[in-house]
């Protein structure tokens, strides 16, 4: 039952996806709806990221700085590892976890509460691919400025790990500030830039496709919020160590 209820499902969100990514109607509605959501998924999203970002980037250096205090390990350690960390998978993957709950359950509220309000109904009725009208926006908004998103986590992460060196001392400013320098890989930020861009179609187009499946009342529409979060953050797990082990392999 279980993997007949998987492939089902699979089924469902693959003619889901067939409907979402087809030439708009209207490509000026189109375009108004895109800005409007990156303002409503994106925008609205800058300072939970930058908050989240600062802090946790302070505390990786000091837990860092803490637990490699030995005289052979060089102090410049704290800063290159603190670096790699951020970049490599705070600022890709946990980040998208962080914006799976966030944007993945407004998301799907959103188009379920529509759906047992039956205003998707009425749109097909009018003739209209509601699926291609209310998702492919959410999804081109979300893919297109979460870029955005990680790098500001990035540097906001450093600055947070840069100031509680300056405030603390727990780590000699100049001996981050070479650590963070040292080994530096462009690719790098590529690699997460390219990962979450990934994160981002999941989290759209599994939080629209449990809210345009929803049925009921009220209380499928929050069941079905947490079903899109839940999913979302275990593909993000799956494909980030699949992503990982192809680029980075």
């Amino acid at each position: 039952m279980l993997i007949a209820d998987f492939f089902e499902k699979l089924g469902e969100y693959a003619l889901l996806m067939k409907k979402v990514f087809t030439k708009p109607q209207k490509w000026n509605v189109f375009f108004k709806q895109y800005i409007s959501e990156i303002s409503k998924l994106g925008v609205d999203s800058i300072w939970i990221v930058i908050i989240i970002s600062f802090f946790i980037g302070a505390v990786i250096v000091v837990q860092i700085a803490l637990n490699i205090d030995s005289p052979i390990m060089p102090r410049y350690t704290v800063g290159y590892v603190s670096r790699e960390i951020i970049i490599l998978e705070f600022s890709s993957s946990i980040m998208s976890l962080i914006l799976a709950g966030k944007v993945g359950s407004n998301i799907a509220s959103e188009i379920g509460t529509m759906r047992v309000t039956e205003q998707i109904d009425a749109l097909e009725i009018m003739g209209v691919n509601s699926a291609n009208y209310l998702i492919l926006p959410k999804i081109t908004a979300l893919m297109s400025f979460v870029p955005v998103l990680v790098v500001l986590s990035m540097f906001f992460g450093i600055v947070g790990g840069f100031a509680v060196c300056v405030f603390t001392n727990v780590v000699a400013v100049s001996d981050f500030e070479y650590g963070i320098q040292m080994f530096f890989k462009q690719f790098y930020i590529w690699y997460a830039i390219f990962k979450t861009i990934i994160f981002g179609f999941i989290i759209s187009s599994v939080a629209a496709y449990y809210g345009y499946f929803a049925r009921g009342g009220s209380l499928d529409v929050g069941r079905a919020s947490t079903n899109a979060v839940v999913l979302s953050s275990v593909l993000i797990l799956v494909f980030d160590l699949l992503i990982t082990q192809l680029m980075m392999g």
